[in-house]
């Protein structure tokens, strides 16, 4: 059987694309799509990746008009998080340590929900 063997794009609405994406990439180091196909684009590093439907009605995502949450992997939850503070963006660090990591949730200018996590423990990615 064939699969699927990575998520190569997420693609979403914006009030403002040009302004959500510069703060994606100023804050979160995700580069703005290239304008020709001679530059590279943002590369992930390989590692585990979650996909994963939820109750329509589950508050987990914050408010019920959010439709998804993305989760980014980070190397280090609290140095990318004192960096967020610091340039004003709000991020709540869960204070548990759980069997596949430690997680953090924030969202962007335009509300949308990101969960950063860095992974551990049972985690093989």
């Amino acid at each position: 059987m064939q699969k699927v063997v990575g998520i190569g794009g997420f693609f979403f609405r914006s009030k403002d694309p040009d302004k959500l994406a510069k703060w994606y990439e100023e804050h979160l180091g995700i580069n703005v799509v290239p304008s020709d196909y001679d530059t590279p684009g943002w590369r992930s590093e390989a590692g585990t990746t979650v996909f994963a439907p939820f109750k329509e009605d589950t508050a987990f995502f914050g408010d019920m008009k959010n439709q998804w949450m993305i989760n980014f992997r980070v190397k280090d939850l609290d140095a990318l998080a004192a960096q967020l503070e610091k340039a004003g963006v709000k991020v709540e660090i869960d204070p548990e340590e759980y069997p596949n990591g430690r997680f953090a949730q924030m969202n962007d200018p335009e509300g949308n929900p990101i969960q950063l996590w860095q992974p551990g423990g049972c985690d093989p990615g």
